[in-house]
């Protein structure tokens, strides 16, 4: 549905209320995408802020579908530097596609941190990255269809969110978030496919 607005002009002003119901559905399931059967929200809003989605994709190990990652900023932005650099809230959700020990999967995200940033940098960031992989350690696995959420919350932090629930406190530093992005988006990213995905880029 490509142009859902148009519908719901024609819906108001019809005279038919049964119309209108007729395209309820259209309406809403034009307001989701759908990738690897996960349905991510063409838009929404992180406290109180409108975000829309900038590109969403699979991240891939060999031939296996590991998780689906859909980006929310508050506008469109095709390159790594205008994501990191962008103003207000910012969003990155994470649904997993299979089981995957967690534990693994914090140590993946520091060593992805890592890799894409200088080690003068990484080493300011370590206490927040030794927190972060506890959070995984602690729920020891996520299944296939569990979901976890990375905040960015101006003046907050960063908030991880982990199968619906808040993880601690916020991580305070400006740096940790775009150090988190740098994980798919950065020079050396987790998967240079998903990457050009977040970016809006795939096909």
């Amino acid at each position: 549905m490509k142009h859902p607005e148009i519908r719901l002009l024609r819906c108001l002003a019809a005279p038919s209320l049964a119309l209108c119901l007729s395209l309820g559905p259209l309406l809403a399931a034009a307001a989701t995408v759908e990738i690897a059967g996960v349905k991510l929200e063409d838009r929404l809003t992180v406290n109180g802020n409108p975000l829309q989605l900038n590109g969403a994709g699979v991240r891939y190990k060999a031939v296996f579908k590991v998780y689906t990652a859909g980006l929310y900023l508050g506008k469109k932005a095709g390159t790594t530097e205008e994501v990191l650099a962008a103003p207000g809230p910012k969003r990155m959700t994470i649904t997993m596609l299979r089981d995957i020990d967690s534990t693994e999967l914090g140590k993946l995200f520091s060593r992805g941190m890592e890799d894409n940033m200088e080690r003068s940098a990484f080493s300011k960031l370590i206490p927040g990255v030794m927190r972060m992989s506890q959070v995984f350690t602690d729920h020891k696995q996520l299944k296939e269809g569990e979901t976890f959420v990375l905040d960015w919350l101006p003046g907050t932090g960063t908030v991880l969110t982990v199968k619906g629930r808040v993880e601690g406190e916020p991580f305070k530093e400006p740096e940790f978030f775009n150090a988190l992005m740098r994980i798919w988006l950065g020079p050396k990213p987790a998967d240079w496919q998903l990457k050009d995905a977040l970016l809006g880029k795939g096909k």
